[in-house]
């Protein structure tokens, strides 16, 4: 059901609205509200936070459709306003228009027009509100926009889950095109930017087979995260399919495409890094268990996948591993006796 906010004075404009559309009002396609002007408008609208368009009148007493229109765009950004003027009143349009106005409809009402212009704006926020949600449930999209958006999301739970900081146990796989760089220095821009994308695809679709974030594309590199019951294994399980749906692909001309893969398992903190002035914050994990996935990668070679003695006793049972031996990775102290996974 779509249901919809009618901000207008004009008292008769209700009874009309519910004649012409009364087989969709019993049909429970549409749903509607009435407001009388802006400031209505905005009490019914915390009535009723479900509301998914508003068709607004420009001139209204008390609080007119542009002011309502800058009040919706600060408080309700994904909300979106159709306005109603006369023919007119084309300056007042183009200011509607400038200031986020989703459509515009003219008085007098064709309702045969506005019955379409309420479906392609329904169809826009639905479109929304699916995006929103998969970023909801779908920890792979986990891309943020500013404060009054997750202020429009509504749900506690919901805010909770971009807000809160955690120390959790996860496993890090960075997961790298090998030799990339080489190619994109002879090939075109837009034959370097097809495969990349063809290969990340690929490594993507394993990641989510198995349950796994992406937690951010670094050039030709991907770092994955895996949470909950046997999140290293699942990594690894992971990392396997990649390595060999890459090698599958076919040759380019200079360039034949595998990875190399650093895994690492343990404690690290979870949540929201970047910067508040810039309203872009990324959903991510931090600290020494990922530093050292990613060290990991950079002592693997073309096809290896690396893991340390610690992930080793862990998973020696489920796979086949061979041991590299005593290696010193960059910023680490000591030397750290490293694995790696063959099948």
């Amino acid at each position: 059901m779509t249901k919809i906010l009618v901000a207008d004075d004009e008292p008769d404009l209700e009874v009309l609205i519910r004649q012409k559309f009364r087989q969709k009002i019993r049909q429970q396609e549409y749903e509607f509200v009435f407001a009388a002007n802006g400031n209505h408008a905005i009490e019914k609208l915390g009535e009723n936070p479900d509301i998914d368009l508003v068709l607004s009148d420009i001139n209204m007493p008390e609080m007119d459709g542009l002011t309502l229109l800058g009040e919706l765009a600060r408080t309700n950004p994904l909300l979106k306003t159709v306005m109603v003027s006369a023919y007119g009143d084309m300056d007042n349009i183009r200011t509607a228009m400038n200031r986020g106005a989703f459509d515009f409809v003219t008085k007098p009402i064709n309702f045969e027009d506005l019955e379409l212009t309420i479906e392609k704006t329904a169809k826009h926020v639905t479109q929304l509100k699916e995006t929103f949600q998969a970023i909801k449930e779908n920890n792979i999209l986990r891309m943020y926009v500013d404060e009054n958006v997750l202020n429009f999301m509504g749900s506690r739970e919901y805010e909770t889950s971009l807000t809160d900081n955690e120390t959790i146990e996860a496993t890090v796989a960075f997961i790298d095109i090998c030799g990339f760089t080489a190619i994109s220095e002879k090939e075109s821009p837009d034959t370097v930017v097809k495969l990349l994308n063809d290969y990340f695809d690929v490594m993507v679709k394993e990641i989510i087979a198995q349950g796994g974030i992406i937690d951010k594309f670094i050039g030709d590199c991907i770092m994955a995260v895996f949470k909950g019951d046997f999140h290293l294994d699942r990594a690894i399980e992971a990392s396997l399919a990649i390595r060999k749906a890459i090698a599958a692909l076919p040759q380019e001309k200079t360039f034949a495409p595998q990875v190399s893969i650093g895994i690492n398992s343990g404690e690290m903190i979870s949540g929201n890094i970047g910067s508040v002035t810039l309203k872009r914050l990324d959903y991510t994990v931090i600290g020494d268990t990922v530093n050292t996935s990613q060290r990991l990668q950079s002592a693997a070679t073309s096809g290896q996948i690396i893991i340390t003695e610690s992930s080793y006793e862990k998973v020696k049972q489920s796979f086949h591993c061979e041991k590299i031996g005593q290696v010193m990775l960059k910023n680490k102290q000591q030397e750290m006796v490293l694995y790696e996974v063959l099948h």
